[in-house]
């Protein structure tokens, strides 16, 4: 039995079909930090590890004490790590045993941010001896995010739009498909301690803004 080919303006309607305009739309927000973090520890050295241990928890009780009188709620204090370290001094090309470092890392949340540098200072005047990784973030980090990506949304759309003008095709503006790139959560970049001083009032702390990025990938149909 004979079948008849498909016509050519059939092939050439099927081609245009299947013809897509991909694109990469980015939109970023701008926040205000309203949280802080701070990793702030305890590192003591004893001959004994029972001694050195013993020294470093009375010590980071103190320092834990001293926030809460400041306003630090109890349960915006947490530990974060605890190791041991046995110390060792090379003399004339021999190992010897010098003792223990016991060291205790906690992370403060700073509802606070004016706070900041006071935390930093009240730790360190109770005996911490360890600060770090000071960071900054938003209670609500969504409705930024979702900002971003309306922002995202609308670059990808305007993007296929100036594409379309410049090689003068028939673009469907009803995406085939977005794919969302970036989850909504996203690392907070780091900021530092400004030097001070000796004899400062409080510690300056600059959080400076948060960026909060969205990315998009939209596709579109199109027939030239």
């Amino acid at each position: 039995m004979y079948y008849p080919s498909p016509q050519p303006q059939y092939r050439d309607n099927q081609r245009q079909a299947n013809r897509f305009l991909t694109v990469t739309g980015i939109g970023s927000v701008k926040a205000q930090p309203d949280i802080a973090n701070i990793t702030l520890g305890v590192e003591t050295q004893d001959k004994e590890l029972t001694t050195a241990q013993q020294t470093n928890a009375q010590t980071l009780n103190e320092v834990i004490d001293a926030l809460i009188q400041i306003g630090i709620p109890n349960e915006n204090i947490q530990t974060v790590d605890y190791f041991i370290f046995p110390q060792y001094d090379y003399i004339d090309g021999k190992q010897q045993f010098r003792g223990y470092e016991v060291t205790h890392l906690i992370t403060v949340t700073i509802e606070n941010l004016e706070q900041t540098g006071e935390v930093i200072d009240t730790a360190v005047a109770n005996g911490a001896n360890r600060v770090s990784n000071i960071s900054f973030t938003v209670q609500d980090p969504q409705s930024f995010y979702q900002q971003a990506l309306a922002s995202a949304l609308q670059n990808a759309n305007t993007k296929a739009q100036t594409i379309a003008q410049t090689m003068n095709l028939q673009i469907d503006m009803t995406p085939f498909s977005i794919d969302e790139q970036v989850p909504p959560t996203q690392a907070t970049p780091q900021t530092f301690v400004k030097a001070e001083s000796v004899g400062a009032t409080s510690t300056p702390v600059e959080p400076g803004q948060l960026e909060i990025t969205a990315r998009v990938e939209t596709k579109y149909q199109y027939i030239s």
